[in-house]
């Protein structure tokens, strides 16, 4: 690999390694293909890019050499451009793949506990609802978790995706504990400050600046 081409693999967003990633399994496959795979696999564990990302990605790893593509023949009523990894994009995906220090450490962004956060601004009635409401999603995500794992199982080459979504059933099933244990704290706080219809004590103010010792 040349220095340039090492220093555009630096380069690369997160959303390239995924696009690359996704043609790295066995088999040529069109944008739509991509973002069907996308949605029936990395969105449970880490999420799905659009279908316009994908093709931006897709014309970036062209440009590198990393993919290259190919119009559907005559045959095909409509024609349809397929892509597939290049032996260099195999080597750098799996020099990205091996290299932990870009790993880093796991993402957090939880709307549900951003409003529970604010709950003082709130209703108890309301973020009970919330928490219901996520769990019922939630419980709905995992049977998609589930249906894309029976279906993993059934291809060879998909034993490492199925062990990544056999993480996600994990991760969602602990969702749901860590949500049935917020309702249970919910039904332990009582309403405060202006959601109670109290003014704010300007004596009573919390020393510093924030909630927790910093």
């Amino acid at each position: 690999m040349t220095s340039s081409q090492t220093s555009n693999k630096q380069e690369l967003p997160p959303t390239a390694w995924a696009v690359l990633g996704l043609l790295s399994f066995p088999g040529e496959r069109t944008g739509y293909e991509l973002k069907k795979w996308a949605d029936s696999s990395l969105r449970f564990f880490y999420w799905s890019p659009a279908i316009s990302q994908i093709y931006a990605e897709l014309r970036r790893l062209e440009e590198l050499g990393y993919a290259a593509s190919a119009r559907s023949g005559p045959e095909e009523v409509r024609a349809k451009r397929r892509y597939a990894i290049t032996d260099a994009g195999r080597a750098a995906l799996a020099g990205w793949a091996s290299d932990t220090a870009e790993a880093g450490p796991p993402v957090l962004k939880h709307g549900l506990l951003l409003r529970v956060w604010l709950g003082h601004l709130s209703e108890p009635e309301r973020l009970r609802a919330m928490v219901e409401e996520h769990m019922d999603r939630t419980l709905a995500e995992l049977a998609a978790v589930r249906e894309a794992m029976a279906h993993a199982a059934e291809v060879p080459e998909w034993a490492f995706p199925t062990l990544a979504l056999r993480w996600s059933e994990r991760q969602h099933l602990a969702e749901l504990e860590l949500a049935e244990a917020l309702l249970a704290d919910l039904a332990q706080a009582g309403p405060v400050g202006p959601a109670a219809g109290a003014p704010a004590d300007p004596g009573r103010q919390a020393d510093g600046d924030s909630p927790t010792p910093g």
